[in-house]
């Protein structure tokens, strides 16, 4: 009688989670927890056979021990990463700062639009405005406009930029160490976008000293450019669409526009 014999003893509760093995206080049925059903645990045993035991309390041995089986709480999901357009790592709750001195010039609306709908998060976030250019016929005298200096970088990105080509000896007036200039093989940028996300097997080659998209929209069967690019953005979502010198071209830019210090 020693001690407070009134105090009942307390039975632990154990969640029941998968491939835990118990045996039924009742019937001696011993297996491991494969499932639930309608306040039921559901057991199998070693060969296979499996058996349905409402949830009571003291019901369950676990190791020699009377425990109460109860259902596992739901886990918390580990939340999902989102990623950008251009393939990095969204930032949640970060405003769009305030535009920087640096900017990022491209030859033409198109370029831009294709930019934006890429990389316009990550170039919010970081302030950096693109701006479209009448064409680089006078780049040098552009990029002297600018003033390029330390904390006032510029990148700019060059369609048809192959060695022997017009854009390349443009390019190659331009020395100032504070200017990047960069390029992808393409003769417009539409071409830098996969033909087959235009639904293209290819894009068509136009001969030398024809308008090229003029000869594009001929070529597949649409009226006008403005058409045929409407086509070639609605198919673009993210950097997995366009072709990876484009991609490069203008990771590197951000790079150097966002250069600190």
């Amino acid at each position: 009688m020693a001690g407070d014999w009134r105090r009942r003893k307390v039975i632990p509760e154990v969640e029941a989670e998968p491939d835990l093995v118990v045996e039924d206080a009742d019937s001696g049925f011993c297996g491991a927890v494969v499932g639930f059903g309608l306040g039921a645990v559901v057991l199998e045993d070693r060969f296979g056979k499996r058996r349905n035991f409402p949830l009571t309390p003291a019901a369950f041995l676990l190791d020699g021990e009377t425990v109460t089986l109860v259902r596992p709480a739901p886990r918390q999901q580990p939340r999902q990463r989102r990623v950008t357009a251009s393939g990095s790592i969204a930032v949640d709750g970060v405003k769009a700062q305030v535009a920087k001195a640096s900017r990022i010039w491209v030859e033409g609306i198109h370029d831009a639009a294709l930019v934006e709908r890429i990389w316009g998060d990550d170039l919010r976030i970081e302030g950096i405005v693109v701006e479209p250019l009448d064409g680089i016929d006078d780049l040098r005298g552009a990029v002297a406009g600018f003033r390029p200096s330390g904390s006032r970088r510029l990148g700019v990105l060059v369609d048809h930029l192959v060695p022997g080509s017009k854009e390349s000896r443009i390019v190659a007036a331009v020395t100032d160490p504070n200017v990047l200039i960069t390029g992808h093989p393409y003769v417009d940028v539409w071409q830098a976008v996969k033909p087959e996300r235009v639904g293209l097997r290819a894009w068509p080659v136009i001969p030398p000293g024809r308008p090229w998209k003029e000869g594009v929209c001929e070529a597949v069967g649409v009226r006008e450019p403005v058409d045929m690019w409407r086509r070639i953005l609605a198919s673009v979502s993210s950097y997995k669409d366009v072709e990876t010198p484009l991609i490069n071209s203008m990771e590197r830019l951000i790079d150097f526009v966002t250069v600190t210090g």
